[in-house]
C-alpha cells in the first residue's frame, strides 16, 4: 500500500541506526512488524489464567486414550 505520512525525521533515523536499515520503508515495516508483534504478545499475557488448560489436564492420560 502506497501512502504519504509526516515523519519525526529524527525519531526515523535512530530507527534506521538501531534495525541497521538503509530506507525509511524498510524502518518503518520492521517498526510495524514489531508493535503488532508486541500487540499480540499483550494479549496473550492478558489472556494467561482466564481459562484454557485446566490445572489438573493430564496429557499424558488423553495421548494414551487415542
Amino acid at each position: 500500500m502506497r501512502t504519504n505520512i509526516v515523519l519525526d525525521e529524527k525519531l526515523v533515523r535512530e530507527a534506521m541506526r538501531l534495525a541497521n536499515v538503509k530506507t525509511k520503508r524498510e524502518a518503518v515495516h520492521i517498526a510495524l512488524e514489531r508493535f503488532v508483534r508486541s500487540g499480540r504478545q499483550r494479549r496473550l499475557l492478558e489472556l494467561q489464567g482466564t481459562g484454557g488448560v485446566r490445572k489438573d489436564y493430564d496429557y499424558k492420560e488423553a495421548r494414551s486414550a487415542g
